[in-house]
């Protein structure tokens, strides 16, 4: 059983609190936990999010030593505690849930006293005690809940994007090979689910490949937006309780310590009081996740079947489909990125509702936006990744029933109006419907055109030439 010593020495206004001996965190730390455990999951479950606020903690220090409110003592102990706590270290002191309600003041203080904890200890002192250094004087001096908190989930946000981005062109790439792969298929195009007019399978694919470069370009762009913090506006966006110079410094600091060029925001009140640049980043990922959604719909209907749907796509078999039909394969892969799309759609919902219930000079809010934030980008990372690998990379086209489909079809007579003329071709398809035959058949029973050469018309119709 740890010890409880410290009950007696570490007490707040609402009374004393049982905190094991061994414990890094304090009394906030623990009304925090009592008061507002929601959802389970401690911040330091949210690596990024607890790394990202010991490099705010970390250059505010130096910062503050540059400017002589902080002794070479204190810092030197509140930046090794911060290098810990970045590496991972301390995560088990976090105990904050990452839903709670106090606009984020139960999750900075728990950082404050474990660093402040640890920094005792480095300095040979006692958890607790806070003679040498000091969770709200020394660890959080010249800071603020408002402008650190958002300041974390920015740094952490745009950590976390990088990979899943890199997800996003990778499936690009795959889409692209695949429509490379593809070029000479010939295929159905169907426009309200119905025969429309001649295409490549490849055409098809490189369409899903645009997009998805596309996709990956505006997150992008969304992503370099989070790099202007608030950091430095403390409460409201004055910067009152940090000394002049601080924020030069502070900046200076976390670029050499993240190695990105994080910067203050063009106006500080603007970036206590508005999540806006949250709303954007969410929007995109709805905006990914619903496009991609798209894309996976359309591959579950093109490998319907096999033998009652379309089937002109033939997806990687990773599982059994049914539990009573025997040798049934459902399209899983793309079924949960449709999934996805949906769950990213509820956060983005979340997110914007987040944003204008902000209040004044702060948005007290923020909790429930990081939260949901770094649910879309892990859904859609993870997500993203296995969709590529276990389904898109091995996709198959089914080249004759592609081209059954498209040569039964009178899609193809768009392709030849410039060889017959379009009353023509429009009486011989009302007359191929009569007789129940096929275009190509009508016509050459007609003697107007060969079938090859109706096949050949139709696959130069698929020729772009802009």
């Amino acid at each position: 059983m740890p010890e409880t010593s410290r009950s007696r020495s570490e007490a707040d206004y609402l009374g004393t609190v049982d905190i094991p001996g061994d414990a890094l965190y304090g009394v906030h730390t623990l009304r925090g936990v009592e008061n507002l455990s929601f959802s389970r999951r401690p911040i330091g479950s949210e690596r990024e999010f607890a790394r990202a606020f010991a490099y705010c903690k970390w250059a505010a220090a130096l910062a503050n030593h540059d400017l002589g409110v902080l002794d070479g003592a204190q810092c030197e102990a509140i930046v090794q505690a911060s290098r810990e706590l970045a590496e991972g270290q301390h995560d088990q002191y976090l105990i904050v849930d990452f839903m709670e309600g106090s606009g984020g003041t139960s999750s900075n203080m728990n950082v404050n006293e474990v660093l402040a904890n640890r920094a005792q200890q480095l300095l040979g002192g006692q958890p607790g005690i806070y003679d040498r250094v000091h969770p709200n004087d020394h660890v959080n001096r010249s800071q603020s809940t408002n402008d650190v908190y958002p300041a974390a989930m920015k740094i952490a946000a745009h950590t976390l994007l990088a990979p899943m981005i890199d997800e996003v062109r990778a499936l690009a790439a795959s889409f692209r090979r695949k429509a490379d792969e593809f070029q000479d298929v010939l295929h159905l195009g169907r426009t309200c689910l119905q025969d429309a007019q001649p295409m490549t399978l490849g055409q098809l694919f490189g369409g899903y490949a645009a997009l998805t470069a596309r996709l990956a370009v505006e997150l992008t762009r969304s992503r370099d937006d989070l790099r202007a913090l608030p950091l430095g506006g403390t409460a409201i966006g004055t910067g009152f309780g940090a000394p002049k110079g601080y924020k030069a410094r502070a900046y200076a600091h976390l670029a050499n310590i993240t190695g990105v060029d994080f910067h203050p925001a063009d106006d500080a009140f603007d970036a206590m009081q508005n999540l806006d640049t949250f709303t954007r980043v969410s929007a995109e990922l709805r905006t990914c996740a619903t496009s991609l959604g798209k894309i996976a719909s359309d591959l579950i209907l093109l490998s319907s079947g096999p033998n009652g749907g379309l089937g002109e796509l033939e997806l990687p078999a990773v599982q059994a489909g049914s539990s009573i039909m025997p040798g049934k394969i459902n399209p899983v892969l793309p079924m949960a990125m449709v999934q996805i799309g949906f769950a990213v759609t509820g956060n983005d919902v979340c997110v914007a509702q987040a944003n204008q219930g902000g209040q004044l000079e702060i948005n007290h809010f923020e909790p429930v936006v990081a939260d949901r934030l770094y649910d879309s980008i892990r859904l859609l990372h993870n997500g993203i990744r296995l969709f590529r690998e276990k389904c898109v990379d091995g996709i198959r086209a089914n080249v004759t029933t592609n081209e059954r489909h498209l040569l039964q079809s009178s899609a193809i007579a768009t392709a030849l109006i410039p060889t017959l003329g379009y009353a023509k071709v429009s009486a011989m398809v009302r007359q191929a419907a009569t007789q129940n035959k096929t275009l190509l058949d009508a016509l050459q029973d007609q003697g107007l055109l060969a079938r090859e050469q109706a096949i050949a018309l139709t696959r130069e119709s698929t020729i772009i030439d802009c």
